[in-house]
């Protein structure tokens, strides 16, 4: 379970991994966090968009070089629990890849499966997951880009 602290603007991995974060704040949509990667040679910031109603986290990487092609936007499934201190996901495995120019594709089938056949992922959860994508999956296809589904979701932030 990942855990986001809003008070300290730290992110918590279940490895134990803390980072700090750079962007920290509670939107109408969720939760929008943007955090350093400065082991990352391709690319300088995650960011991350918690969507509380759709039960996603929607992620992007900024580039460092400002002239690179874009790294395609991931959609995963995720339970979410918060206060009014902090936030937690548990990912959930099954998501999408949406390409700025490409259709959207699933992916983490393998693990997910692997995870829902050993008990790791309750068959809840993975019921919920596999609706949650496949429910996502049928209005991104409906739409050009993931700026235009964000934007049917009522979420019109820049991205």
């Amino acid at each position: 379970m990942e855990v986001i602290d809003l008070f300290s603007s730290q992110r918590r991995h279940p490895s134990g991994y803390v980072h700090q974060l750079e962007v920290c704040h509670v939107e109408r949509w969720g939760l929008a966090v943007e955090c350093p990667t400065p082991q990352a040679p391709e690319h300088d910031v995650e960011i991350t968009w918690i969507l509380a109603d759709l039960g996603l986290r929607l992620t992007k990487f900024r580039p460092r070089n400002r002239h690179s092609r874009p790294s395609p936007s991931t959609l995963t499934a995720v339970t979410i629990h918060r206060d009014t201190r902090s936030w937690a996901t548990t990912d959930l495995l099954l998501g999408l890849e949406i390409s700025d120019r490409g259709r959207p594709r699933i992916t983490r089938a393998a693990e997910f499966a692997s995870a829902v056949a050993t008990g790791a992922i309750r068959q809840s959860e993975a019921d919920y997951a596999f609706q949650t994508v496949h429910r996502t999956l049928d209005e991104v296809s409906l739409h050009r880009s993931i700026n235009q589904w964000l934007a049917y979701r009522g979420i019109f932030d820049p991205w």
